[in-house]
């Protein structure tokens, strides 16, 4: 759960060391976590970034997820345990920031240290990002490759930045 916290509070709005990102973003995406062990994890769905804090991770692989933040509550809806999840934010990854820090290492690979973690991210041949990977805080190297990439101008509605929560899923606050 730590992993994907990490992961999903991150804003997805700035515009430094050259990397293009827009006011909106739309993408398919598969993760790919490896435990110290060798141990992997494939995900994969499709994300949607908004209004400098607004994202969502729809998860459809290999379990069905969605994940809303507003860069200060996180909800989690689990489809498959029927449950949803509400936290606040503390300590969010701050995509703006490693951004401002990113230097570039090779024509479409940027590098960033950030809060003492080292990120790589790579971007296309328009400097749109493409993926990012970073070791997490339990020592697990995360890999997201976005594919399907759409950039937008404007904020994304908010039914579709939304989590839908179902009425009879059973709620925790964290």
């Amino acid at each position: 759960m730590r992993t994907l916290l990490f992961i999903i509070t991150f804003g997805f709005y700035a515009q430094a060391a050259a990397i293009i990102l827009p006011e909106n973003f739309q993408a398919d995406f598969t993760q790919k976590i490896t435990n110290p062990k060798n141990k992997v994890i494939h995900y994969s769905g499709n994300v949607r970034f908004s209004n400098k804090t607004l994202l969502k991770w729809a998860y459809t692989k290999p379990t069905k997820k969605e994940v809303c933040t507003n860069g200060q509550e996180l909800t989690v809806v689990d489809h498959d345990l029927e449950q949803v999840s509400n936290y606040l934010i503390n300590k969010g990854f701050n995509f703006t920031k490693i951004l401002q820090k990113a230097k570039p290492h090779s024509k479409n690979i940027y590098l960033a240290k950030y809060e003492n973690k080292n990120y790589t991210i790579q971007v296309d041949k328009k400097k749109r990002l493409q993926s990012i990977a970073y070791f997490d805080d339990l020592d697990n190297k995360v890999q997201i490759v976005f594919k399907k990439v759409k950039y937008g101008k404007g904020n994304l509605s908010p039914n579709v930045m939304t989590c839908k929560v179902p009425k009879d899923y059973d709620m925790i606050r964290g």
